[in-house]
């Protein structure tokens, strides 16, 4: 794939454009198969996620730190769940320069879906979900991170397996 850009004539490059999509690729491979370690350096310092709660309301998390610690909770806590994520599709563009450090910035689309199992008692639960994911970027370091994620569910499926 090539450039692809908009505003002031600057473009993602081909190197861009694929660091963003190995940075997208890794969250997930690495949230799935709890490698907690290597969860938190796919984001920023600062990054905020803004998910879908299982009580189904929103949930804000701030820091890379906070962040790793939640999603290890949900994954890994009281009651553990098996989750496969699939990103698809996305539609990424170029926002030019972070205001503070001057380093480029991305935003991005992905459409989603995912499949979670988990022990209720004696039984198992599932969640079959779809919906988007919706990213920014920003490269610190010379290296593209996850700034901003927020999770918008278009559907959900939930029952016992």
């Amino acid at each position: 794939m090539g450039a692809a850009g908009i505003g002031s004539g600057a473009a993602l490059t081909s190197a861009d454009l694929e660091a963003i999509w190995a940075v997208f690729a890794r969250r997930l491979y690495v949230m799935d198969t709890k490698q907690w370690d290597a969860y938190g350096p796919c984001h920023t310092e600062d990054v905020v996620s803004e998910s879908w709660a299982a009580s189904g309301g929103a949930a804000e998390v701030r820091g890379r730190e906070a962040l790793t610690a939640a999603i290890r909770q949900t994954l890994d806590g009281e009651s553990p769940v098996t989750s496969v994520h699939h990103g698809h599709t996305p539609l990424l563009e170029f926002t030019g320069p972070d205001p503070e450090t001057g380093e480029p910035t991305a935003s991005g689309v992905w459409a989603m879906e995912d499949r979670l199992w988990w022990r209720v008692g004696d039984r198992e639960r599932r969640l079959h979900g779809w919906g988007h994911y919706h990213e920014r970027y920003r490269r610190v370091d010379g290296q593209w991170l996850i700034a901003y994620r927020r999770l918008e569910r278009i559907r959900v499926d939930t029952g016992w397996v």
